[in-house]
């Protein structure tokens, strides 16, 4: 599977990553991806950027070495309303989305709370993929979870980093493959983001590509496999288009 686009990439403005925009940027070009977007922590997280990060971005060009540069967000969610840490019109200005839960923004609570949270974020219009939903530590419905991310065209991220051994996320590859099959039987595509925190992990998701070959999902529902298709999906890029 030849991947182009790397979703969820994270430099040293998010306070734990350990590379710069360019680094990030020059290895997605040396890996031939064709598309990368800058996803840093949100406010909220300890130790990240400010929202004046968020709302400057613009001034990074929309093509870096070849490589389109799409200027996001990885946004936290702050309770189980649904509620994130920037404000919507920062939010309008950015070309991508990403809602995640996070231990040190929310406390894990029941299925029932932790599902809630999760669909009034993707009830959100301008948040275009719910991060890392097989995070063992905040366990969700995932048949109500997969209903509305189909209603609310909120993309499902595969997360690369959630399978990594002995990682932050320990268990997440069972949930991971129940939400592949149920993208498999619906015919629904998802996203693969590497949550790269180092350039050496850009476009890369050796974990994810296991799992993939081990149930035989198809390539051609992994956005990230077409530019084109990727960028119609993104939530709010539909949204202008009707």
């Amino acid at each position: 599977m030849k991947i182009l686009a790397d979703t969820h990439t994270h430099t040293l403005a998010s306070g734990h990553a350990y590379s710069t925009i360019q680094e990030n940027v020059r290895a997605a070009a040396e890996k031939g991806l064709q598309l990368i977007a800058l996803t840093e922590h949100a406010p909220a997280m300890q130790n990240t950027t400010s929202h004046a990060y968020f709302a400057n971005l613009h001034v990074i060009p929309e093509e870096l070495f070849g490589v389109r540069v799409l200027k996001g967000v990885e946004l936290n969610i702050l309770d189980f309303g649904g509620a994130i840490d920037l404000d919507e019109k920062t939010l309008e200005r950015l070309d991508i989305a990403i809602a995640s839960l996070h231990i040190p923004c929310i406390t894990p609570g029941t299925e029932a709370e932790n599902t809630r949270a999760c669909i009034c974020a993707m009830e959100n219009p301008l948040i275009d993929i719910l991060g890392h939903p097989g995070d063992p530590r905040y366990p969700l419905n995932y048949d109500e979870i997969f209903k509305v991310a189909k209603q609310t065209g909120t993309l499902l991220e595969i997360n690369n980093a959630s399978l990594v051994p002995d990682g932050f996320r320990a268990g997440s590859e069972e949930n991971i493959l129940g939400l592949l099959k149920m993208a498999m039987k619906e015919d629904v595509p998802i996203v693969v983001g590497s949550d790269a925190h180092f350039y050496t992990g850009i476009g890369e998701i050796p974990y994810v590509e296991k799992l993939m070959d081990k149930i035989g999902f198809p390539e051609d529902l992994v956005l990230n496999t077409n530019i084109q298709k990727l960028l119609y999906a993104i939530k709010r890029n539909r949204r202008t288009k009707n």
